[in-house]
């Protein structure tokens, strides 16, 4: 450790050493070597991070809206200007191909522009002579210090899905960013400082469950933002909301891809390789089982086979200016957990079509690689089909009709996303109305909203009431006061009267 710096906080508006004495290391997963470590903190560190965010509220909610308006747009630029240098940081921690870095840039950035007209989602409303003499109108403010908790898997997006929208609404924001790849959410408070932020309202804490138990119960934490799997989802949301917080939890996933007879299956093999592929499947919203009505499975089987052949998988980095198509996994631990659902998929008698396990990279033996794979007539009761995998793992299953698909989708525990691929539009308008899930694509396979919709899932994909970004995000981190107000006219009184208060 001695060797490799250590990804320290940022509280105060500067990187805070950690004196706790506790790290993780931080992988390069292409190489399988630690380029660093992390600080982990201690509950000392936890209050401090707490307390300057709280600090920091207090002058930044006295900002006009103007004043704050203009440090959104100034990070905007900054951030803008400053993309590729922020994807390869993000590359070089979590793996994935510098265009996907840089593709995660950009759906964030779209969230920042979405903040940066703030003023018209966070005004409040007049109703001028309610009843006589009296108007009625509502105040929008902020909550206070939020907590932000966000995965590996997007260590930009994710941040951004949620901070430049609590930032913009008054609050005071803590990250706490995954110790796998932390350095990206470091970047990012010091663009918010050169932005022209206080001290103290963008603040980022590194660390593991301690660090996230001491936001969940923390009294001045109003509220937690958090993606991730579904059963911490799921511990955030009862233990945040038992201690009185504003929650919204985003969960796992296994969505399913429901093709028609009728389906172009040259686009429907395209995008099942891009959506179960792409960031080699670290994606809450990738594509993971193809559900093909008959008799189209044995033909889009072909296809998809044929353009994994020709995928290129290596260093994310890429190499004298060429860039693989997909990267290696998080973690080595991740990769084996991977191979043990293929492992399980054959076990209970699915199809191996084309096998990831063991794949290696020449040049970085070391690396978390796992190559693209395909299974065919997995069961429906296989642990394989029924769990989020998260991995470049894509399953087929055969059904004879849209109501055996549909069933299918309906009956998981899950409802992130989920897509129809058809050319009959009285199919694919039964199949929104009909399917239970969130986010839905019509022949487009990874239905993540624009910034200004909400994104959210339903059923064990979404703990709490409030989706992120969108209306649903300034709805999220404001909280409303309705103001009644009369001012006598000194020429007349209305009197005594115990009644209640009636309108006239």
């Amino acid at each position: 450790m001695s060797t490799t710096p250590v990804i320290p906080h940022w509280i105060d508006g500067a990187e805070s050493p950690s004196n706790s004495g506790r790290t993780a290391p931080v992988f390069n997963p292409a190489t399988g070597a630690v380029s660093a470590h992390v600080a982990l903190a201690d509950q000392a560190e936890i209050n401090s991070a707490i307390a300057s965010a709280d600090r920091g509220f207090q002058v930044w909610k006295g900002y006009s809206v103007a004043k704050r308006q203009s440090v959104l747009f100034a990070f905007r630029e900054l951030l803008n200007s400053r993309k590729t240098e922020l994807a390869q940081i993000v590359t070089a921690e979590h793996g994935k191909v510098v265009s996907d870095a840089m593709g995660e840039i950009l759906r964030g950035q779209e969230v920042v522009e979405l903040a940066t007209g703030f003023p018209h989602l966070v005004k409040g409303a007049f109703s001028e002579n309610a009843s006589t003499g009296i108007d009625v109108y509502s105040l929008k403010q902020p909550l206070g210090v939020v907590g932000v908790i966000s995965p590996f898997n997007f260590p930009v997006m994710v941040p951004l899905w949620f901070v430049p929208i609590a930032i913009a609404a008054g609050n005071a924001v803590v990250l706490k960013p995954s110790e796998k790849d932390p350095s990206a959410a470091l970047w990012l408070a010091q663009i918010w400082k050169e932005a022209g932020l206080p001290d103290g309202v963008f603040t980022v804490l590194q660390g593991d469950k301690l660090a996230v138990d001491g936001l969940l119960e923390s009294p001045v934490v109003q509220s937690i933002s958090f993606v991730g799997s579904t059963p911490i989802a799921q511990y955030i949301y009862e233990t945040a909301s038992k201690n009185g917080k504003r929650v919204q939890a985003l969960g796992g996933a296994k969505n399913h891809m429901l093709v028609l007879p009728d389906a172009d299956l040259d686009l429907v093999a395209d995008q099942a390789i891009n959506a179960g592929y792409g960031a080699a499947g670290e994606r809450c919203m990738a594509i993971s089982v193809v559900l093909a009505v008959e008799p189209v499975a044995d033909e889009l089987i072909g296809k998809i086979t044929d353009r994994i052949a020709k995928l290129k998988i290596g260093n994310g980095a890429g190499k004298d200016g060429v860039e693989p198509d997909m990267g290696p996994l998080i973690s080595e631990i991740h990769r084996d957990k991977v191979s043990s659902y293929v492992d399980i998929a054959e076990a209970d008698g699915a199809k191996i079509v084309v096998d990831g396990r063991g794949f290696t990279v020449d040049g970085h033996e070391d690396g978390f690689f796992f190559g693209p794979t395909l299974i065919d007539d997995i069961p429906t009761t296989s642990r394989a089909y029924t769990e989020e995998i998260f991995g470049p793992v894509l399953s087929v299953v055969r059904v004879a009709s849209y109501e055996e698909g549909l069933n299918l989708i309906n009956s998981g525990e899950f409802g992130n996303g989920t897509a129809i691929f058809t050319n009959d539009g009285g199919a694919a308008r039964r199949f929104q109305s009909e399917v239970e899930v969130g986010m839905i694509g019509i022949n487009v396979p990874i239905p993540v909203p624009v910034a200004y919709h909400s994104f959210g899932g339903w059923k064990k994909s979404l703990f709490g009431d409030a989706k992120a970004y969108g209306v649903h995000g300034f709805d999220f981190f404001t909280r409303e006061k309705a103001v009644t107000s009369r001012w006598l006219d000194p020429a007349t009184h209305g009197g005594i009267n115990l009644g209640f208060p009636q309108n006239d």
